[in-house]
């Protein structure tokens, strides 16, 4: 289920998306094993209350496999340029919406088991009404962390106006680097002498 397109902003683009860990497939898995072959053990007689059997396994399988794999798979996070978002459902939907610029603070926590796994849980606390959210099982809770961060900074930086900007060296300054490498060129001093009083010249600015 990709992210579609026509739900982002202009010049929004996508950094990332996934959905929540997979292990969180792993108890509806065993479930489904076990009621399958529960099902198939009951239904091999044809009796009417066996069937009523295996109507309620049945519905045990929706409930415990089917429900959980569907909210699975319904789940995604989004990482984009200006915003954090999630989405679940599908026909109820919900989900939020976190401006970049809004977070304040991520953290990232994980049991052993988890880490083991590569799964975790993310507290990303934001200014306004937001509040804290809460994100469990990310994949790799601590390498999401350090892109959102980045995403977040090159967005600030973005709605700053900030821009690396070389400066160049003042007219005097610059006159002094230019008869300096005049005596380099001439021999009358060294290499490294000219790079070590160029250095001095560019830190003094």
């Amino acid at each position: 289920m990709p992210w579609p397109e026509d739900a982002l902003s202009d010049g929004e683009t996508i950094v990332t998306s996934f959905r929540p860990h997979w292990k969180l497939l792993f108890i509806p898995f065993l479930w489904f094993v076990g009621l399958s072959a529960a099902i198939i053990l009951v239904a091999v007689n044809l009796d009417v209350l066996v069937w009523v059997v295996v109507a309620v396994l049945v519905g045990f399988l929706v409930f415990f496999v089917v429900r959980p794999a569907v909210n699975w798979w319904t789940t995604r996070y989004v990482l984009t340029t200006e915003r954090l978002i999630t989405r679940t459902g599908l026909v109820a939907k919900s989900g939020v919406d976190i401006p970049l610029e809004r977070i304040t603070n991520v953290n990232f926590s994980q049991s052993v088991f988890e880490r083991m796994l590569g799964a975790g849980d993310l507290l990303i606390e934001s200014a306004g009404s937001t509040g804290q959210s809460k994100f469990s099982n990310i994949p790799h809770p601590d390498a999401f962390q350090t892109l959102l961060y980045k995403t977040r900074e090159h967005r600030s930086m973005e709605l700053s106006g900030t821009k690396a900007v070389v400066q160049a060296p003042a007219p005097d300054q610059a006159e002094s680097i230019r008869k300096l490498a005049a005596l380099r060129d001439e021999g009358l001093i060294s290499d490294e002498e000219y790079e070590r009083k160029r250095q001095e010249i560019l830190d003094a600015m």
